[in-house]
C-alpha cells in the first residue's frame, strides 16, 4: 500500500526509509545553536530508528556556524569567498554535533558531503548509492550536506531541498520531510487573510506552481516554497511523496506526522503517475532528477503525446527544432513548443544531426546522415518522463 496520509509516515512497512531535511534557521539562531530543539529532534530519529525505519538527516548550517566563529557578517554570505570559507570552518562543528548527539542515543552518524556534479555524473551517483545502502544496512544515519567549501554558484544545488530530494533518489526512500518556517503549503500567501493549507497535494500541476512563494519567513534559508516544489517534483520520479512541515516546534517529526490525539500539520505531496505505467528504473530515476542537461529537443504535440501516453521513444519527425551543442550519448531535455520539459534522455545524435534530420521520416534521413538512421533520436529506454497532464 502506498503513502496517503500524514500519519502513514511513522509506518515502517508504508514508510521503511525517511530523508529529514533541516534548514538553518532551524539550527541556528541569533543566540548560536538552537541545541534544546536539536536534542528534541534527535530523540525523533532515534524513535524512528527504534520502530525500524531508515532515517538519512540533510542537514544545513555549516554556513551560518562558520560565519558565527570567523564573525562574517550577511550569514558568511556576503561573497562566496565568505561562504566557502565559513563552510569549512562550520562543517567541522555540524558533523561534531551530530555525531556527538546520535551517538547519545546509541547511534552512529556518518558524514556526506556531496555536490550537484555528484550526483549529474552518473558514476559517482552510483557510488553514492552504495555508500548510503552499505551505511543504513549498518544502522547509520548518514548526515548529508552540499559541499558548499568548494562549490560555486554555476555548479551547486542552490538549496538543501533539493539535494534531499535527489539523496531521496539515490537512497530509494520513500518519503521526504522537508522542515521550514511554514506549515505547509498554503492556497496564497500565507499572511493573505482566508489563506487555507492544503492538506493533500497529488502532482505538481500549474494551479499549484502559482500558490508557491520565493519568500523565506526567516531570510536565512536560501530556498523558498519554488524550491520545495521542485524538490516534489524531483522526488516523484522515484515515487517518493515529499512532506512540507514547520519546525519551529517541540517535536516537529510527531507534530507533522500526528499522533494518537492530534492530527498531523503539513502538506503531503503525492507522486503522480502516467496511467498504466509501472515504477521507473534506477537509470531513468537518475535521468529524470537531473537538474543539469547539455541542450534541449523541442518537439510537437503528436510527439509529446506519444511520448507520455504511449511510451514511445522520440522519433526525428516529432522534433521541431534544438538548442545547445551536445554529442551523442550526452543528456538532453525533452521540452514542448511552450518550453514545458516533457522528459530528460539521453541523445542518440549529435545537435547539428538532430537538426538536420528534424521533421524527416526515417526513410528520409540517410540521404541527409550519411549512414543509416538509428531508431530513434532519444530511445524510451533511455528516457525518463517528468510531465504527466493534469487529466491522466
Amino acid at each position: 500500500m502506498p503513502i496517503t496520509k500524514l500519519s502513514d509516515l511513522a509506518d515502517p512497512e508504508l514508510n521503511p526509509c525517511l530523508v529529514i531535511k533541516v534548514g538553518s534557521s532551524l539550527l541556528v539562531d541569533d543566540d548560536g545553536v538552537r541545541t534544546v530543539w536539536l536534542n528534541g529532534l534527535v530523540g525523533e530519529i532515534s524513535e524512528a530508528r527504534r520502530r525500524g525505519q531508515n532515517v538519512i538527516v540533510v542537514s544545513s548550517g555549516s554556513v551560518a556556524l562558520g560565519a558565527r566563529t570567523l564573525g562574517f557578517d550577511k550569514g558568511g554570505r556576503g561573497s562566496l569567498a565568505d561562504a566557502q570559507a565559513s563552510a569549512a570552518v562550520g562543517q567541522i562543528a555540524l558533523s561534531g554535533m551530530w555525531a556527538q548527539l546520535l551517538g547519545n542515543h546509541g547511534l552512529t552518524a556518518a558524514q556526506m558531503l556531496v555536490t550537484l556534479m555528484d550526483l549529474e555524473d552518473r558514476r559517482r551517483y552510483l557510488n553514492i548509492t552504495a555508500t548510503i545502502e552499505r551505511l543504513l544496512d549498518a544502522g547509520v544515519v548518514p548526515v548529508i550536506n552540499e559541499n558548499d567549501s568548494i562549490t560555486t554558484q554555476e555548479l551547486r544545488f542552490g538549496d538543501n531541498d533539493r539535494l534531499a530530494a535527489r539523496v531521496a533518489q539515490a537512497a530509494g526512500a520513500s518519503s521526504v520531510l522537508l522542515m521550514s518556517d511554514i506549515d505547509g503549503l498554503y492556497d496564497r500567501h500565507p499572511k493573505e487573510p482566508g489563506a487555507t493549507r492544503l492538506e493533500v497535494v497529488k502532482g505538481i500541476t500549474p494551479e499549484i506552481k502559482a500558490m508557491a512563494s520565493t519568500e523565506s519567513n526567516s531570510g536565512m534559508g536560501s530556498g523558498g516554497m519554488v524550491s520545495k516544489l521542485q524538490a516534489v517534483e524531483i522526488a516523484a520520479i522515484a515515487g517518493a511523496c515529499v512532506v512540507i512541515g514547520n519546525g519551529f516546534h517541540e517535536r516537529p517529526v510527531e507534530r507533522v506526522m500526528g499522533s494518537r490525539d492530534e492530527a498531523g500539520v503539513g502538506t503531503l505531496f503525492l507522486p503522480r503517475r502516467r496511467r498504466g505505467a509501472s515504477k521507473p528504473g534506477a537509470r531513468k530515476v537518475w535521468l529524470g532528477g537531473r537538474l543539469r542537461t547539455k541542450g534541449k529537443i523541442i518537439i510537437d504535440d503528436g510527439a509529446m503525446k506519444a511520448l507520455i501516453h504511449e511510451g514511445a521513444s522520440l522519433l526525428a519527425k516529432g522534433v521541431i527544432d534544438v538548442d545547445g551543442r551536445f554529442r551523442r550519448g550526452d543528456p538532453v531535455s525533452i521540452v514542448n513548443s511552450e518550453g514545458v520539459v516533457v522528459a530528460n534522455g539521453l541523445s542518440e545524435y549529435d545537435a547539428k544531426e538532430i537538426h538536420a534530420i528534424r521533421r524527416l521520416h526515417s526513410n528520409e534521413q540517410q540521404t541527409v546522415l550519411g549512414y543509416a538512421p538509428r531508431s530513434s533520436v532519444v530511445h524510451r529506454d533511455l528516457m525518463s518522463i517528468k510531465y504527466v497532464p493534469t487529466v491522466a
